[in-house]
């Protein structure tokens, strides 16, 4: 599936969080300002990127808490020990997401941060 999908792309940044208090208002920010692609799903909002390379979705946690940017690698369980090894540290288990596996790690300065990697 990550040799088809153009979000698999080692290293790349792939899904963006953005902390939205009125999520349909920021949806349309991004959507005339960067030309994001906006789909209501639920109550919520997903975008994708004009290109397809970024997708991503506006959270109801507080506005100002931080984007958390989500970053493709391969082999999820080494990408986790270089975070470790690094100085990084793994904020929650590996766990899975549908059809893909996720953590979440903080990296030596504390920014927050997700990889993930295809579960198949």
């Amino acid at each position: 599936m990550a040799d088809s999908n153009p979000l698999a792309r080692h290293g790349g940044l792939s899904y963006l969080h953005i902390p939205a208090g009125d999520p349909q208002r920021s949806a349309a920010f991004y959507e005339k300002v960067l030309g994001w692609n906006i789909e209501r799903r639920g109550a919520g909002f997903r975008f994708s990127s004009p290109d397809g390379f970024l997708i991503g979705g506006f959270g109801t946690d507080a506005p100002g808490s931080g984007f958390v940017p989500w970053f493709y690698v391969d082999g999820i369980e080494a990408a986790i020990e270089r975070v470790t090894s690094s100085g990084g540290r793994i904020v929650g288990p590996l766990r899975p997401e549908g059809d893909i596996r996720v953590v979440e790690i903080l990296d030596p300065a504390g920014n927050r941060l997700g990889l993930w990697q295809f579960a198949g």
